[in-house]
């Protein structure tokens, strides 16, 4: 077991892959959408989310 979770670790990070971390809290989002002038609207927030798991995201990790 232990060699097929390196195996799956080791293939998730490799070039071209990663991970999301999918639960940045309001203040991290606000300054992202500053940046590009974007308010930083729950409709906002909630369309950009829907945008990255629609562009081919693998894997993605939530924290409680």
């Amino acid at each position: 077991m232990t060699d097929s979770l390196e195996k799956i670790a080791k293939y998730i990070v490799s070039d071209g892959k990663g991970i999301l971390a999918a639960d940045e809290s309001n203040p991290t989002c606000t300054k992202r959408f500053d940046s590009i002038g974007v308010e930083s609207t729950e409709d906002n927030r909630r369309d950009y989310r829907e945008l990255l798991f629609q562009l081919m995201v693998w894997k993605a990790i939530l924290e409680e």
